[in-house]
C-alpha cells in the first residue's frame, strides 16, 4: 500500500528492515538493526508526524537474546520489589510480557528500566499488572489470547489492510451518515445501534434484555452481519455486550474494540449468563467458544486513543463514570463530515470509584444520550447525605443483632458499596457471594482506570480498599450458617434486581425476621422480584426447594437508598449536556423508560435549543 510504501522511504538507511505491515490502525516496522530497535524515537515521531498513523519498532527475532538468557537478565535488571509474576514470550511479536504486581517498577523512572531491558535483552517489553486478587478471568484472557497470538497476529494485519485501503469516492453521489435503533431505545436493555456510512457499518454496542430475555433487532433490513465492519463496546453490563458473543457464532469476524476492563468482564458476565440460563431452561443464543470468538477478535484502546476502524471512521474512547473501564463512544466520520457521541450509561456526579464523564470534545454535532434517571422526579440528596443513610441503616440495624442484606450488581455497584464500607470505621462482618468477587479481582488488576482517589490510596500510601480484611468471601454451603448465626453483618450478593442468584436465597432466610433490613441501592426494573417489594408489596410468591409456590412474608425492613447509582441523575444529564466542549447539533435520547425518554427529549430541547429526538425501537434516523 501506499502508505508502506511512503514509511519504507522516510526510513533511515541504517534502520534494516526485514518487515513493514498494518496491526489494526497502527504500523509495525521489524527490524534487524539493534541500533535501530534500540534508538529509534526520533525517526518515528516525525514518521507520525507525517503519516498520522501509529508507529512501532519490533526486533526481529535474528537479534534477541535467547529466552533463558532474558528471563535471567530481567530478574537483575528489575527491582524485586516489582513483584514480577510471570516473565513468557510472544515471539510473533518480538515481545516478551512481564507480568508484575508493581509495573511502574518494570518502567523505572523515566522509563530507564523499560529502556534497559530493551538495550540488553532486544525484545520489546510488554508489561502487565497481576491483580491484587488473583482472577481466574485476567489468567484465562490473557493465557488465551496468549495460545492465539499468531491468528492475532494474521487477524490484525487483515483488519489494518482493510482500514488502510483507499476509498472510491464519486463527486456526484452525496455522502451520508445514519443511524438505526436496534434496542435500547425508550427502554433500558437490549442496547444496540447501527451506525451506517456508504462505507462502513458500525455497530455501538449490542445486548440483551436480562429481565425479558429480549435481544437486538437483528432481523432487520438494515443490518447485515456479512456487511458488518466492527464492533465498538462502550461496557460490560450484559444489556450493552451480552448478545456480542452470537454475532461471532453467526459468522462476524471482525474487530470488538473496547477497552481492556471492559474486555475482561465481558467474559465473566457473558459466562455467567450462559450458566443462569442452562440452570433456569431458558434459550441460549450461544455457548462459551463464542464468547473466546469474541476475546479472540477484540482490540483494546486506551481511553484518549484515537483509532480508525473503518476507512472513513476514526474512534476515541473516553471515561464514561459508570463502570470499570465504561466509554463514551466518539466516531469522526469522514474528512470533518460529521462526529457522533454515544455516551453509553454515564455518571457525571461524585463517585468513590471513579471520575465524572468527560466532556473536552472537540465536535459533537449528534449526542446520543441515556435517561434511565432523566425524568424530573429522578433527583437525588447530595452524596454526603446518601453516604449518612446508608451508614446509619447499616448501623441501626446492626444495633438490634440483624443482618443487612444488598443485592448489588457484580460488576460497579458491588465495588464502590466495598469502596464506601472500607472508608470509614467499620469492623462488622461484610460477607460476599456470587460473582462479584471475580468482578473484585478484575477491578485490582486495572487501577489505572478507577478514580484518582482511589489511585492515590493504591499506590501512593499502599492502602487497597478491596483487600480489606472486612471483606469475608462465601460458598454457596456456607449461606445457611450465616442466615443462622446471630451475629450481625452485612450481605452483599448477586443478583441486583432479585431476579435469581444467591441475593434470592438470602432473601428467603432472612425476610420473616424483622430485625434484619434489605437495602436497595440500585435500580429496580418494572417486572423483576425487586421492583415489587420496592413498591410495597407484604407476600411474594416463590418457588421453594421442591418447585412449589409458597407465599413468602416480607416482614424484614425494607430501604432504598438513592444516590450510589453508576447512572446520571437527571440534573447531571442535563449539566452533563451543558458542559460539553462542542454544543451538539442534534440529541437523540435512549436507555430509558418510555416516558423519560420522551420527557428528557422534551426538555432537553427546551434547555439547549436544538434538534432532540426520542425515537423508538426500528427507526432509522439520517444524521448527515
Amino acid at each position: 500500500m501506499n502508505i508502506l510504501k511512503e514509511l519504507q522511504d522516510k526510513l533511515p538507511s541504517h534502520a534494516m528492515i526485514s518487515e513493514v505491515k498494518f496491526e489494526g490502525s497502527e504500523i509495525v516496522i521489524y527490524t534487524k538493526s539493534k541500533d535501530f530497535f534500540v534508538d529509534n524515537e526520533r525517526s518515528v515521531r516525525e514518521l507520525v508526524r507525517g503519516l498520522k498513523k501509529r508507529i512501532e519498532v519490533r526486533p526481529d527475532l535474528t537479534i534477541t537474546a535467547d529466552m533463558e538468557t532474558t528471563k535471567k537478565r530481567i530478574g537483575e535488571i528489575v527491582p524485586k520489589d516489582a513483584g514480577i509474576k510471570a516473565v513468557y514470550f510472544e515471539p510473533e511479536m518480538g515481545k516478551v510480557v512481564i507480568e508484575a504486581q508493581k509495573p511502574g517498577l518494570v518502567i523505572g523512572k523515566g522509563g530507564e528500566t523499560f529502556r534497559s531491558i530493551k538495550r540488553e535483552t532486544f525484545w520489546l517489553p510488554k508489561i502487565e499488572r497481576a491483580p491484587a486478587i488473583d482472577s481466574d478471568v485476567v489468567r484465562a484472557v490473557r493465557n488465551f489470547l496468549h495460545s492465539e497470538i499468531d491468528y492475532r497476529k494474521r487477524f490484525l494485519n487483515s483488519v489494518g489492510n482493510r482500514i488502510n485501503t483507499p476509498i472510491e469516492t464519486d463527486s456526484k453521489k452525496e455522502e451520508w451518515v445514519r443511524l438505526t435503533a436496534l434496542g435500547g431505545f425508550r427502554q433500558v436493555g437490549r442496547s444496540c445501534i447501527l451506525v451506517q456510512t456508504p462505507h462502513s457499518n458500525v455497530l455501538l454496542d449490542c445486548g440483551i434484555d436480562p429481565g425479558s430475555d429480549n435481544v437486538p433487532l437483528v432481523d432487520l433490513p438494515e443490518f447485515s452481519i456479512d456487511r458488518l465492519d466492527a464492533v465498538v463496546a462502550s461496557h460490560a453490563h450484559l444489556d450493552h455486550v451480552g448478545f456480542i458473543p452470537y454475532l461471532y457464532k453467526e459468522g462476524f469476524k471482525g474487530p470488538l474494540y473496547c477497552t481492556a476492563p471492559t474486555r475482561d468482564l465481558m467474559v465473566l458476565l457473558c459466562m455467567d449468563y450462559i450458566d443462569v440460563c442452562q440452570s433456569n431452561g431458558k434459550q441460549l443464543y450461544y455457548n462459551k467458544k463464542d464468547i473466546e470468538k469474541a476475546v479472540k477478535h477484540s482490540i483494546v484502546l486506551d481511553y484518549g486513543e484515537v483509532s480508525d476502524i473503518t476507512p472513513n471512521i476514526r474512534l476515541t474512547l473516553q471515561p464514561s463514570g459508570h463502570l470499570l473501564g465504561s466509554s463514551l463512544i466518539h466516531l469522526h466520520i469522514g474528512n470533518g463530515l460529521h462526529n457522533i457521541l454515544y455516551t453509553g450509561d454515564l455518571k457525571f456526579g461524585p463517585s468513590k470509584l471513579f471520575e465524572p464523564a468527560y466532556t473536552n470534545f472537540q465536535r459533537v454535532e449528534t449526542l446520543i444520550t441515556e435517561s434511565t434517571y432523566g425524568a424530573a422526579e429522578d433527583v437525588t440528596p447530595h452524596r454526603n447525605e446518601t453516604e449518612d443513610a446508608f451508614f446509619r441503616i447499616i448501623n441501626d440495624t446492626i444495633s438490634k443483632g440483624g443482618k443487612v442484606l444488598i443485592p448489588s450488581f457484580a460488576v460497579g455497584r458491588a465495588q464502590e458499596l466495598m469502596v464506601l464500607l472500607a472508608s470509614r470505621p467499620f469492623e462488622h462482618p461484610v460477607y460476599m457471594e456470587g460473582m462479584l468477587w471475580d468482578a473484585t479481582a478484575i477491578h485490582t488488576a486495572y487501577p489505572e482506570y478507577l478514580s484518582k482517589y482511589l489511585q492515590r490510596s493504591i499506590f501512593k500510601y499502599g492502602k487497597n480498599p478491596f483487600v480489606s480484611k472486612i471483606f469475608k468471601r462465601v460458598a454457596p454451603k456456607e449461606r445457611d450458617s450465616i442466615i443462622d448465626s446471630k451475629e450481625p453483618a452485612v450481605i452483599i450478593a448477586t443478583s441486583g434486581m432479585l431476579i435469581g442468584g444467591p441475593a434470592v436465597e438470602y432473601l428467603k432466610g432472612l425476610a420473616p425476621d424483622a430485625k434484619n433490613t434489605l437495602m436497595f441501592v440500585g435500580y429496580q426494573a418494572e417486572g423483576t422480584l425487586g421492583r415489587r417489594i420496592q413498591k410495597g408489596w407484604k407476600d411474594i410468591p416463590m418457588a421453594d426447594a421442591s418447585g412449589r409456590t409458597k407465599t413468602m412474608p416480607i416482614k424484614m425492613n425494607v430501604e432504598t437508598i438513592h444516590g450510589l447509582t453508576g447512572h446520571s441523575t437527571r440534573p447531571e444529564l442535563i449539566n452533563y449536556v451543558k458542559r460539553l466542549g462542542s454544543k451538539p447539533e442534534r440529541i437523540l435520547v435512549d436507555h430509558g423508560e418510555n416516558r423519560k425518554c420522551i420527557e428528557l427529549s422534551r426538555d432537553l430541547h427546551r434547555i439547549c435549543r436544538c434538534e432532540t429526538l426520542a425515537p423508538k425501537n426500528m427507526e432509522t434516523i439520517r444524521l448527515k
